[in-house]
């Protein structure tokens, strides 16, 4: 491991509904390392998805500091947050986001036509295994086949980190080694720093270290000294 990507210092977000003060995270510290494959473990509401959030420039802290390679990603305005996610970030949700009028192939090209330094469409999803279904239309694939056409887009701008969020939460667990398999590949073969929320713990043991989150908190981390391959996960 190298410099850290991300260093994280007392992170803290409040949100406010009307007199109701809700803290979603209450001083968060934490590194995350060039090259790592992270999961974020932890139950609805601890915190992880308003982590993720700030730490890809979709949020913006209360308190505390997020550093992105040295420098201060708290502090930025909002058209120098849209270009570090332009030009940085990777995201894929639980739900795809396909355009279902675009192909597969399309799908990806929106993402690579506004990068500096894409991949090739078609590269990005041979990565994930869809070589042979660039050219079919979301309706036409399942639904583990939708997801990865996500990761392909998100990977085809050659972000530096990709966050995940729930992943493989509207798959079941077959279809969702295929996706964990890819997002390994990617990590393996690119080296983009990636972070997994789940709250699914076999998902823990592919990760080089698993972070478990309680009531807006890092509650523990665990280093696993032996990944287990994805296609030995099963929920």
């Amino acid at each position: 491991m190298h410099e850290p990507v991300f260093t994280i210092e007392g992170l803290t977000k409040v949100y406010r509904t009307g007199e109701v003060e809700v803290h979603a995270l209450r001083g968060v510290d934490l590194e995350i390392d060039e090259g790592e494959f992270l999961v974020l473990l932890g139950p609805s509401g601890s915190g992880k998805s308003t982590l993720l959030n700030i730490l890809g420039g979709l949020d913006q802290a209360t308190a505390g500091r997020v550093r992105f390679r040295g420098g201060d990603l708290t502090g930025l305005d909002e058209r120098r947050l849209t270009l570090y996610r332009r030009e940085n970030v990777g995201f894929v949700f639980q739900f795809y986001n396909l355009v279902p009028s675009l192909t597969a192939r399309e799908n990806v090209s929106l993402v690579t036509e506004i990068s500096t330094d894409p991949m090739r469409p078609e590269e990005a999803l041979e990565m994930v295994g869809l070589g042979a279904r660039m050219d079919h239309f979301p309706a036409q694939l399942s639904g583990g086949e939708q997801q990865r056409v996500a990761i392909a887009r998100a990977i085809a701008k050659r972000p530096e980190v990709m966050f995940c969020d729930e992943p493989t939460g509207a798959l079941d667990s077959k279809t969702g080694v295929r996706v964990l398999e890819a997002l390994v590949s990617v990590n393996r073969d690119i080296g983009t720093t990636t972070a997994v929320i789940t709250h699914n713990v076999a998902i823990g043991d592919i990760a080089h270290r698993v972070v478990h989150f309680a009531d807006g908190r890092v509650a523990r981390v665990d280093v696993n000294e032996t990944r287990r391959p994805a296609s030995e996960i099963s929920w």
